[in-house]
C-alpha cells in the first residue's frame, strides 16, 4: 500500500471522528471520538515518518499516545463523576458550566 492509502484511511478516521465530536451527545461516545481523531492523527504521522525515513514522526506518535493515556483516565475520571451527580451521560443535561 502506498503512503496516499495510509493519509486517506487517517482523513476518514478524523473525519468520522469529528462528526462524532460535533453530531452525538454521549459524554463517552465523544471521548472515542476524540480518541478516533488522535490515532488518525498517528496513523499520519507515522505513515510522513516512514516516507521521509525520519524518526521525529514516531516519536511524535509516542507523546501523542501518553497525552491519549492521560486524556482517557481524566476523562473517565469526569464521566463518572458527572454520572454520579446527574445520572445521565448525555452532554444537553450538564448544567455545571454555565450560568
Amino acid at each position: 500500500m502506498s503512503p496516499q492509502h495510509y493519509l486517506a484511511l487517517a482523513a476518514l478516521l478524523f473525519t468520522i471522528g469529528t462528526a462524532g465530536v460535533l453530531i452525538r451527545r454521549n459524554v463517552l461516545i465523544v471521548l472515542m471520538s476524540i480518541e478516533l481523531m488522535l490515532n488518525a492523527v498517528n496513523l499520519a504521522l507515522v505513515t510522513f515518518s516512514n516516507a521521509l525515513r525520519s524518526p521525529e514522526g514516531q516519536v511524535l506518535v509516542f507523546f501523542a499516545m501518553i497525552v491519549a493515556a492521560a486524556e482517557v483516565a481524566v476523562g473517565l475520571a469526569l464521566v463518572v463523576a458527572l454520572f454520579r451527580l446527574n445520572a445521565t451521560t448525555n452532554l444537553d443535561d450538564f448544567q455545571l458550566m454555565k450560568w
